[in-house]
């Protein structure tokens, strides 16, 4: 089986099921934006030597393939792929709380930075960022799982607490915001 095919050579691709859009569509968009947000965590594997953060990117990595597979299927052919679940959500809404137990508090705002590993991670969550507003604007076209909608709001939050832990394990600072002085 080759890797290209040809089809999308007009511009079009196929959603599952077969229904041909424009490769600019926004649900095409969102789940190019969600895949985006996997290759920026693929990224941050080999910037990471933490054993446990490493186990939690990957899993996300495969939840992440879910969300892309329930984007590109439209609700109306029912579940024909697997779809994110509630499980999911919950999950890292566990692992903010635990992971948080062993950060500070924040008590400035954080500049998206500090290790490798850390930047990385900050780089995945503004990208999944954009995938929760763009599928915030395909919701009110189209029907959209509401899981995955609570799914991606909760892994930006995750990835922002995932990014300071990644810091805080490597033993990075964390760059602080401050107020530029005015003249």
């Amino acid at each position: 089986m080759k890797i290209y095919t040809k089809t999308g050579d007009a511009g079009e691709t196929s959603l599952y099921g077969g229904q041909r859009v424009s490769k600019d569509a926004l649900r095409v968009s969102a789940y190019g934006t969600v895949d985006e947000c996997n290759a920026f965590l693929g990224a941050a594997l080999p910037l990471i030597d933490d054993a446990q953060i490493r186990a939690v990117i990957l899993r996300i990595q495969g939840e992440l393939f879910e969300v892309g597979a329930d984007l590109a299927t439209p609700q109306e052919r029912g579940d024909t792929v697997p779809r994110i679940q509630n499980d999911a959500t919950e999950r890292l809404e566990a692992e903010i709380d635990a992971f948080e137990t062993e950060l500070e508090p924040l008590r400035n705002f954080i500049l998206p930075g500090g290790s490798p590993g850390g930047a990385q991670l900050h780089v995945a969550r503004a990208v999944s960022r954009r995938a929760e507003r763009l599928v915030t604007t395909l919701a009110a076209q189209e029907s959209i799982s509401d899981e995955l909608q609570r799914y991606l709001n909760r892994l930006s939050d995750h990835l922002f607490v995932l990014a300071r832990l990644a810091n805080h394990r490597a033993g990075v600072a964390e760059p602080i915001w401050e107020r530029p002085a005015r003249p």
